[in-house]
């Protein structure tokens, strides 16, 4: 992860507004999650397949960087954004959670597709359509309809559902805020993909109702121009980044070249 960028709130502050927005959530929401049936995990999810390859490695120091961040008091609720498509944002959100998964072993880890106009993760999860956040926010499906648990130990799953008319809509609304936060108090970790930030305003959206954002660079693709004003969009959205994942780097081990993401 890159340098960090900002500080996060005091620890005590945010229990103090944690406890006063899950005081919102109405009490029959009950958290149910249920097994999606047939998963078929994508290889690129590198971190379930072979935990200690080369590449496994680079994210456990990611996750090790995110765990000790602030002295050890890192953001909860974190988005994953970038600044055009391609640059392997999703699969890094992926492999994220599920190293985070691995790497707290008492609490458990909730990974939200909110990328809802090109949504990918019921793909490289292999579980096919399944209502989702959409569905959710629109009131057309309830909280228990949309939470998963993936063959994963301790990660469960909320896909980004059927294409709206107004994502940006959707996921600045009072229900999406009540989602993060009572998803907070039951989760250890709540991580969310979200589209790239120079097309459409949704990860900006996003940034100011998580504790942190990591934006993903794609090495020798992505130009500087680009990224620099994907950050100005970001800090103007008032958005905590705290830092870059660099993508498409080669390391070199011999008789091998590990590509990674």
């Amino acid at each position: 992860m890159g340098k960090i960028t900002k500080a996060l709130q005091k620890a005590a502050n945010e229990r103090l507004v944690r406890l006063d927005k899950i005081s919102r959530i109405q009490e029959h929401e009950q958290i149910v999650v249920r097994k999606m049936k047939d998963s078929k995990l994508d290889a690129r999810l590198i971190t379930y397949f072979d935990s200690k390859s080369v590449i496994s490695e680079q994210y456990k120091t990611l996750t090790t960087n995110l765990l000790n961040y602030d002295k050890g008091r890192p953001p909860h609720t974190i988005a994953v954004t970038s600044s055009i498509h391609s640059e392997g944002k999703t699969i890094t959100t992926l492999n994220l959670a599920i190293t985070l998964s691995q790497a707290v072993s008492k609490g458990k880890i909730l990974l939200i597709d909110a990328d809802m106009r090109k949504g990918q993760m019921t793909n490289y999860l292999g579980t096919g359509f399944h209502v989702g956040l959409s569905e959710y926010l629109l009131g057309k499906a309830k909280l228990d309809d949309i939470l998963f648990h993936v063959d994963i130990d301790n990660l469960s799953f909320i896909s980004c559902g059927a294409v709206p008319l107004n994502p940006a809509e959707l996921l600045g609304s009072p229900k999406m805020k009540e989602l993060i936060n009572a998803m907070k108090s039951q989760y250890e970790f709540v991580v969310i993909d979200t589209p790239p930030v120079i097309p459409v305003t949704d990860p900006v959206i996003v940034g100011t109702q998580v504790e942190g954002m990591i934006m993903v660079v794609q090495a020798g693709r992505t130009q500087r121009g680009i990224v620099k004003r994907a950050m100005e969009m970001l800090e103007q959205g008032h958005t905590n980044l705290i830092g870059h994942v660099l993508t498409g780097i080669e390391y070199f081990v011999p008789q091998y070249i590990y590509r990674y993401l």
